[in-house]
């Protein structure tokens, strides 16, 4: 090719594809009708020129032996058949990976962001009393309380600041009939699964040991377990949202509105689940901050004996002195629904992401309109 054109007075520059350069020799410029008709002009010179080429005889020949052929070789790529939904799924993810991969301060950002919120926490709490009236009761709500409030924003900044750029190629991309925009959605999710593991269980691991709480290890598991899922919820819901609502500005709001509303409602810290109105304790049920909060306070506060110090400064300070009556008056009934919530609590995530598959195959239809 490099040759052909060169033999016609157009020589590739130095350091430059030749196919961008000779795509643009054989286009059309439409942009006004002189470089129309001047464009068009050279392009039939350069076809003519082709047509009586040696490169184009030889070929003619190659084509004709070929056809004469009694044992015609089958061609591999010819198939009117797509790709099957795994293996393109598997091209989006590869390339998700790849492309993000690249991006070192976001991957960079991505799992430290909870570390530096669990740095703010840790260095506000210091160390965990046993003391009533030293705040041990208070300060290990607060902690889980930072906990399950703090996880899902995380989740939420990463899929506003990521996944806009790609909704927008699998826009483009599946109007051209490559693949279908969930699947873009499941490949994003796969991408970001271990970076999410990593990075919760950095957060949890600095906190939990650095705060002191309830030093058991199967208690740590359970407490990393219950914070990975609102992180991941609030990315999926995120997600999900994005495929319905164009400006990533308001489903950013709408998320910190129902991360709000489902902690005020479902923790039971700003007011007892019992004593709410029947309709926020109906509610509470559709929250997963209900599920994790309990899951949270049996974890810590199951068998876990207080001490008490200062009773004259503080009259009915030492009411409380096990943990156990803490789950009983915040949370009757908690513990014995321990495996329960955490049945629920991660019923949540493929109930997301199947919400998340119905919303882009609306807007794939929309798209397409």
């Amino acid at each position: 090719m490099v040759d052909f054109f060169s033999g016609l007075g157009y020589e590739c520059p130095e350091y430059c594809n030749p196919f961008d350069i000779y795509v643009d020799l054989t286009s059309v410029d439409t942009r006004c009708s002189v470089r129309e008709a001047a464009t068009s002009s050279r392009m039939h010179e350069i076809t003519s020129a082709y047509q009586s080429s040696e490169i184009y005889q030889s070929m003619l020949g190659k084509k004709e032996r070929a056809c004469q052929r009694q044992d015609k070789p089958s061609i591999p790529f010819k198939s009117k058949e797509s790709p099957s939904g795994v293996s393109k799924l598997g091209v989006l993810v590869r390339r998700t990976m790849r492309n993000l991969s690249r991006d070192r301060m976001g991957v960079l950002m991505r799992l430290s962001q909870n570390l530096i919120y669990g740095l703010f926490v840790a260095f506000f709490v210091m160390r965990l009393d046993e003391d009533v009236t030293k705040g041990a009761v208070q300060d290990r709500i607060g902690i889980i309380y930072q906990s399950m409030g703090a996880s899902p924003y995380t989740g939420m900044l990463n899929a506003v600041a990521l996944f806009p750029a790609l909704r927008a190629i699998s826009d483009q991309e599946s109007k051209d009939g490559l693949y279908s925009k969930w699947q873009m959605f499941l490949a994003y999710i796969v991408h970001i699964l271990p970076f999410s593991i990593i990075s919760v269980f950095i957060f949890t691991s600095f906190l939990y040991w650095t705060v002191g709480m309830n030093p058991e290890p199967n208690r740590f598991l359970c407490f990393s377990a219950v914070i990975m899922v609102p992180h991941l919820i609030g990315e999926f819901l995120t997600l999900a949202l994005l495929g319905v609502v164009q400006d990533p500005t308001m489903v950013n709001s709408g998320m910190a509105l129902l991360n709000i509303a489902g902690i005020l409602v479902g923790s039971g810290f700003l007011r007892s689940t019992q004593h709410m109105p029947l309709v926020f304790q109906w509610l509470s049920y559709l929250t997963f901050q209900k599920y994790g909060c309990e899951l949270l306070i049996v974890t810590e506060f199951h068998n876990l004996n207080f001490t008490c110090s200062d009773t004259s400064l503080r009259p009915g300070a030492c009411v409380i002195n096990h943990g156990d009556q803490v789950i009983d008056q915040g949370y009757p009934g908690a513990l014995s629904r321990y495996t329960l919530d955490f049945l629920l609590l991660y019923a949540f995530l493929p109930a997301l992401v199947l919400l998340g598959i119905i919303t882009f195959k609306i807007r794939d239809r929309i798209v397409r309109r």
